[in-house]
């Protein structure tokens, strides 16, 4: 168990191992805040309570961290509204977001669709990713090259995590449908800045 003492030290060691300051503002988000807002308020997820302040010594919960929807939160297949982007990955990318909200502290799911051939080049991000795919075939690869031969073919139903750091890439064969699940706010940070759409 870990305890509150040990969460906030170490949440404090991972702010500075990343070269920013407790007080600054984060990153800013990388999706943008119109089509987010659409997606987000097409299926009126709402806002995780405030966690509740915990006496010193008394050991984290999974609660703790993660308060869940205020509600019981169902998003039908056929209700999902598409947005293009989000504007950190290439054109032809589309994006809903399911739950949460992706520039703001927290855990949040979004699905990404991707047509055939679609390549995100190296990159990491300074939190977990978890992705499943629903839909096609996602190659993924780790290191600074792209080389489609080094990547693993994740089928429909496949599922994988990423540490934060990681640095990878991925390759859709037919259109593709993931479903991530991270913590916000989502950054994504391209090994070469050539490869990033937003230069």
């Amino acid at each position: 168990m870990i305890t509150r003492t040990q969460f906030v030290v170490g949440s404090a060691f991972l702010v500075a191992s990343l070269g920013c300051h407790a007080e600054q503002a984060p990153p800013s988000p990388q999706v943008e805040p119109a089509a987010q807002a659409q997606a987000h308020e097409a299926h009126e997820a709402p806002e995780a309570p405030e966690a509740p302040a915990q006496p010193e010594g008394r050991a984290l919960s999974m609660r703790d961290l993660d308060r869940g929807p205020g509600r019981h939160l169902n998003v039908p297949a056929d209700a999902i509204e598409w947005a293009d982007g989000p504007g950190s990955l290439d054109e032809g990318a589309r994006f809903a977001v399911l739950e949460g909200d992706p520039a703001r502290d927290g855990i949040f799911t979004l699905q990404l669709k991707l047509p055939d051939g679609f390549l995100i080049n190296p990159h990491w991000h300074p939190n977990v990713e978890r992705v499943t795919v629903l839909r096609g075939t996602f190659r993924l690869g780790s290191g600074d090259t792209v080389d489609k031969d080094a990547t693993i073919a994740l089928p429909a139903g496949s599922y994988t995590a990423m540490p934060p750091e990681m640095v990878h890439f991925a390759i859709a064969e037919g259109e593709t449908v993931v479903q991530l699940t991270s913590v916000g706010p989502w950054v994504i940070n391209y090994v070469d800045p050539e490869h990033d759409p937003r230069n």
